[in-house]
């Protein structure tokens, strides 16, 4: 009895997807379906459109498909090979069934929720591989999965693990990561986070009324916080200087992937990298916290292209301090959180 309680249970990890191949044509499918997503370019649909049919499918696929083929590896997608090994890591620590699924491109959620359901299982811990929240990437996620299961009638119930942006576990997996590399000669750590238009910073607020009406309003309480991306980014910097031994002014945060010409979360880590090579800065770390997978954004525009402006402007060494991917104390975590889930059902 006791085993088939177990297998009635099952864990599904979402991350973001990748496209096939770094060919313009798949990268081009993959755009279509990502940028299609009202929670990512949140504009309505004639403008999205628009917006994508006119100015960024005609032009961007190309340049996507040459960035993807400098990270591309013979396992494939860096992204989807990683996020493998990291169901592969968390499936030896637990003894629930474990499924991957990426909200754009494959493996695609429609199927893999299918495949759960078709295994027997009833309720599912769905797993957002986003430490903070944001509409273009936690919240749609698991709205997606609601929207699956509602299409489909399914009789699957669905909790999905919280932001999890300042939980001790992936804080001090976030320093174990980073501590060969604090060593006497770095000068600065850079903490790079992944960039949303301000806008939509404002959208999730509930309250309409507090996000970005202030430059210190992520230090000031206020329920929107649940659901503020950059308080969330501000925090596990916080936390993680903390946690690491920090002094003042040895650390700051960034935002990078801008895409259009809108007001994004500043100061853009491009400028921030340029203004460090520009001041002669020896040895600049850098780090990516609002991903836990390396993939494009890390190894391709912060690694390369990061690198290169930051030297270029005058700076001497820049090093990147890889994601957390399947390293051992995050997959203690998020095998931690499963247990807790488990036990809450008991």
């Amino acid at each position: 009895m006791d085993r088939l309680l177990v297998m009635r249970k099952a864990v599904l990890l979402l991350n973001l997807g990748s496209p096939a191949s770094p060919s313009p044509a798949d990268v081009r499918a993959f755009l279509r379906e990502f940028l299609s997503d009202g929670r990512v370019i949140d504009l309505p649909w004639p403008l999205r459109k628009a917006l994508l049919e006119l100015v960024i499918l005609p032009f961007r696929p190309r340049k996507s498909a040459e960035a993807y083929s400098r990270v591309w590896t013979p396992e494939g997608s860096p992204l989807i090979a990683m996020s493998q090994r990291q169901m592969d890591a968390l499936q030896v620590r637990i003894d629930l069934p474990v499924h991957l699924a990426m909200r754009y491109g494959t493996p695609a959620l429609a199927p893999t929720l299918r495949e759960i359901a078709k295994s027997g299982a009833e309720r599912i811990f769905l797993v957002p591989l986003f430490p903070h929240y944001a509409m273009a990437s936690y919240e749609t996620a698991v709205a997606r999965v609601t929207e699956l299961l509602h299409q489909t009638n399914s009789t699957l119930r669905v909790d999905a693990m919280q932001p999890f942006y300042s939980e001790p576990g992936y804080i001090d997996a976030l320093v174990a990561s980073a501590k060969p590399f604090l060593g006497d000669g770095f000068q600065h750590l850079l903490f790079s986070f992944h960039g949303i238009p301000e806008r939509q910073v404002k959208k999730s607020d509930p309250s309409h009324s507090h996000c970005l009406t202030a430059t210190d309003c992520c230090h000031a309480a206020h329920p929107c916080q649940s659901t503020c991306y950059r308080h969330q980014c501000i925090r596990t910097a916080e936390f993680f200087a903390r946690r690491a031994g920090l002094s003042s002014g040895q650390s700051s945060i960034s935002f990078q992937s801008r895409l259009g010409n809108g007001k994004w979360l500043s100061p853009y880590t491009f400028d921030a990298l340029r203004h460090f090579g520009e001041n002669k800065l020896g040895t600049l770390l850098v780090m990516a916290p609002s991903f836990v997978t390396d993939c494009l954004e890390t190894l391709g525009e912060l690694s390369q292209d990061g690198r290169r402006i930051f030297t270029e402007a005058g700076g001497r060494e820049m090093v990147y301090i890889p994601c957390l991917n399947d390293s051992r104390l995050f997959m203690d975590f998020l095998a931690a959180k499963v247990r807790e889930w488990e036990e809450n059902l008991a």
